[in-house]
């Protein structure tokens, strides 16, 4: 793992291979981690920079609320300290929020980008109130217990009992998220708003890809935008976690859409 300074804060990252650039963002109370099955799978034709989020993983984790802009900008002062002037950027989950706020922002940076296992849709207020909770868990009784409820809930159902391994991997990253981290991108989540517009509108490439199996954030809240420069993927049998539930047919997908870019 690398480290640059983003906006006032050290954001690790790992770097490998060469060529035309993708950035792979993960989710809440991961870490670049996330994407270890990918990775290899993507390296040998392209460079992929994984970052660690801003509280997330071995970046700093600044007291107080983020925000999913201040997070985006942490992306965008990456690139700016590589020097990479545009790049594809896909996010999973919380990093497909940050992908959009990116999307939104700085386009004139992108190749393309795309969402995994994510959506441009806001917070519900059930799901707000659920923020509040997990940041009250999280202060009360520690990031491990938080960790240990949340994981269970991101795999396909069958996971659990067809590859345990793959939910205490999950576990592993998670407790290594600082709690002030956890709390601060929580309350990001919380606040961050309505970016259908933001698929709608684009003219750039666009990946949207759902596991098929999703209880968190199911296919039809992924496929909100049609048209010729969207490409759409169904993960058969994954949850909310096709990095680790099926790293071979994500990087195949993946794949498939950067070679178009690059024709």
């Amino acid at each position: 793992m690398e480290t640059v300074r983003c906006e006032g804060s050290n954001i690790c990252y790992s770097d490998q291979g060469q060529g035309e650039v993708i950035v792979l963002l993960h989710g809440f109370c991961g870490s670049s981690a996330y994407w270890e099955k990918v990775i290899p799978l993507l390296s040998g034709s392209y460079r992929v920079i994984a970052p660690d989020l801003r509280g997330h993983g071995s970046s700093d984790a600044p007291l107080g609320a983020y925000t999913i802009e201040q997070m985006a900008g942490d992306v965008l002062s990456l690139l700016d300290a590589l020097d990479i002037p545009k790049v594809t950027l896909l996010g999973h989950s919380l990093g497909g929020y940050i992908t959009l706020a990116f999307a939104q922002r700085y386009a004139s940076r992108l190749n393309a980008f795309g969402l995994i296992h994510s959506t441009p849709y806001p917070d519900s207020e059930e799901a707000k109130e659920k923020r509040l909770k997990a940041v009250a868990t999280i202060q009360s009784k520690g990031i491990n217990e938080f960790v240990d409820g949340l994981v269970p809930g991101l795999f396909a159902p069958d996971t659990a009992f067809t590859s345990p391994e793959l939910l205490q991997r999950a576990r592993e990253i998670g407790y290594k998220t600082p709690p002030s981290g956890a709390v601060g991108a929580a309350l990001a989540m919380r606040e961050r708003p309505d970016r259908r517009d933001v698929l709608s509108a684009s003219y750039l490439p666009i990946l949207l890809v759902a596991g098929e199996k999703d209880e968190i954030v199911p296919p039809e809240k992924i496929f909100t935008a049609s048209g010729s420069n969207v490409a759409k993927a169904v993960i058969p049998g994954a949850g909310h976690m096709s990095m680790f539930e099926a790293p071979e047919q994500l990087a195949a997908v993946i794949r498939d859409f950067a070679a178009v870019l690059v024709r």
